[in-house]
């Protein structure tokens, strides 16, 4: 029996043991309720301490007699933290319908007693009258419903200073509106679980309202960039919400990104690309800097390297072919036009000191003219479309027919020499072996010395645009560092000719330029903004953001911004709409895309 009891006993031990084991085990386990909640809470008169932040609940008691839509958006879209919450009750319009009556009588009565003795009239009780007399018919009508709506905004702080600076931000933006706010006092427990997410109405301070008045205060102001169909740009910062576009949703499919080095314009730029071939979108892109070539060879695209060492060969003599009868009569005009500003270009200022050569004189123009007409003839090509189709001239054939000229054909053949038989001669001056069949196309001229890179921008921008012209489908041309373009008139009256007529062809141009002050500092690089239905902001020198704001009627806030954004953040327009922006991207899509040295670097390691 001694020995039965012993046994009983050590099992009631070992029992005791084990659940104090696993008491304090359970002591040691980390609850959700720990994660989520604050280290410690303290209440006091006006503010309440959150773990290490600082809190003020205030709530709103006044209103003006009349609220316009949007008058909670400058809350909205504060850069602070703060949680803003609403209580809206229906009050059944019967029991308004009685108050109203009481009232319109007590203020009637108020204004025939003054009358009695003498008083002025109070304009302010006429009004009062009015007002209740209108919304008694609405409601009686069913046009309008009665509520009773609180507000409770509580913000937040690391310290009691910046608390302060914080509220009277709050009230001075409540105040420009004529609406009045009060901090809780002895009441900061209540008014903090008023602005947490339990629905739990512990202030009941409020305003009665009408639907109007109520509709007023709808929360989400802010524009929204978000359609059913389109690619990602980034985050709304506003209000968190997904920038989703379809840039050829708008009148024009044009977008011009403005950007200092460093900025992300590149970044933003390529992932958009990316992103719109995803969607079936082709993609052109004239590549000044080889920043491109990493994104074409993971998507299978074609490079094309233009250099005066590659064998790469572009005729800026080729003609579209194109179905349209009137579009066909015009193909040859309209090449003969960009030609005129190509040799512009090409044979302007190359001379140096006193005899210097700007441009053509009247009688060079007019010879050169001749000269191009003549040397399409030649090749069997004329206004007829049907002939459209023969292997068109190059630059030899022209230098040879300006040659045998009279007048300045001669001179102007020496000036053109360097293109066909010196130091530029092969890339421009045979026939054309690039073929634009690829979903990504990029030609690089970063090969290419200063003197032949505009251009080669203009012979490359004037070769895409005839491929446009030939194949009609969604298409992006990218242009990067388009100020070298902007620089001589002919290659910024091309570049806008293509902005203004690029929609007819379903083609979107994205123009990229850091130097902001030489692109906005021209009319036409002015007038391509004003063709481009979009418009990229980011970070900006400061000599640039008044430039900037001029053109886009920027906030003082924003013009602030402009300055100071991160590396990734702008504003987005849209139409008339506009965003902060926060371009974001995933992982893969950064390794494609990132023109970062220091990412570079890690990635080969």
């Amino acid at each position: 029996m001694a020995k039965k009891d012993a046994v009983d006993l050590a099992a009631e031990q070992r029992a005791r043991e084990q659940a104090e084991i696993e008491a304090a085990f359970q002591t040691g386990v980390t609850t959700l309720r720990d994660l989520i909640s604050p280290s410690s809470l303290e209440i006091h008169g006006s503010y309440f301490r959150l773990g290490t932040k600082y809190g003020r609940t205030m709530y709103v008691y006044g209103y003006p007699r009349t609220l316009y839509t949007g008058w909670l958006s400058p809350l909205i879209n504060i850069d602070e933290v703060l949680d803003i919450s609403m209580f809206i009750y229906p009050v059944e319009s019967a029991v308004i319908l009685k108050n109203l009556q009481k009232k319109v009588t007590q203020l009637e009565a108020s204004i025939a007693l003054n009358s009695e003795k003498g008083r002025i009239r109070d304009p302010e009780t006429e009004a009062a009258i009015n007002d209740a007399e209108e919304l008694r018919d609405q409601l009686q009508l069913g046009a309008e419903k009665f509520f009773r709506f609180g507000l409770y905004v509580t913000i937040y702080a690391d310290s009691l200073e910046e608390l302060s600076y914080v509220q009277h931000t709050i009230e001075t933006l409540f105040g420009q509106q004529m609406v009045f706010s009060k901090v809780a006092s002895s009441q900061q427990e209540q008014g903090m679980n008023c602005t947490m997410p339990q629905c739990t109405d512990q202030l009941q301070i409020r305003r009665n309202m009408n639907t109007g008045a109520i509709s007023t205060s709808f929360p989400f102001t802010s524009a929204d960039l978000t359609q059913e169909k389109g690619v990602l740009y980034g985050i709304n910062m506003h209000n968190n919400g997904l920038v989703i576009f379809d840039r050829f949703s708008l009148e024009n499919a044009n977008m011009v990104v403005f950007a200092k080095s460093g900025a992300g314009k590149s970044f933003t730029v390529k992932l958009e690309a990316l992103r719109s071939m995803m969607v079936g979108a082709e993609v052109v892109i004239i590549d000044p800097e080889n920043e491109y070539q990493k994104l074409s060879d993971a998507v299978g695209g074609s490079y094309v390297r233009l250099s005066l060492s590659s064998d790469t060969r572009i005729n800026p003599f080729d003609l579209p072919i194109v179905i349209d009868t009137d579009e066909a009569d015009d193909a040859l005009r309209a090449n003969l036009v960009t030609l005129h500003g190509l040799f512009r270009l090409m044979l302007g200022g190359t001379a140096s000191g006193p005899n210097m050569v700007v441009g053509l004189t009247p009688a060079e123009e007019a010879d050169l003219d001749q000269a191009l007409i003549d040397t399409y003839a030649r090749a069997g090509i004329t206004s007829d479309p049907l002939t459209h189709r023969s292997p068109p001239p190059t630059i030899m054939n022209l230098y040879d027919t300006l040659l045998h000229m009279e007048g300045t054909g001669p001179q102007l053949a020496q000036r053109l020499r360097k293109y066909t038989t010196g130091t530029f001669a092969g890339i421009f001056s045979q026939q054309s072996n690039v073929r634009i069949n690829n979903q990504m196309v990029v030609f690089n001229i970063r090969d290419l010395e200063d003197e032949l890179r505009p251009v080669a921008m203009y012979i490359v921008l004037s070769h895409i645009w005839n491929v446009v012209r030939t194949q009609q489908k969604k298409r992006m041309l990218i242009v990067d560092e388009a100020w070298q373009l902007m620089k001589y008139d002919d290659s910024a009256n091309f570049l806008f000719s293509l902005a203004k007529r690029a929609r007819k062809y379903h083609l979107g141009l994205t123009t990229i330029t850091q130097d902001v002050e030489d692109f906005m500092g021209s009319k036409l690089g002015r007038a391509i903004v004003a063709n481009s239905s979009m418009q990229l902001l980011l970070k900006q020198s400061p000599s640039a953001v008044d430039v900037l704001a001029d053109v886009f009627k920027l906030t003082d806030e924003e013009k602030k911004r402009l300055a100071n954004f991160p590396v990734g953040q702008g504003l987005f327009f849209a139409g008339p709409n506009h965003v902060h922006v926060q371009i974001i991207a995933s992982e893969t899509e950064t390794q494609l895309v990132t023109t970062n040295p220091a990412d570079k670097v890690k990635e080969k390691k």
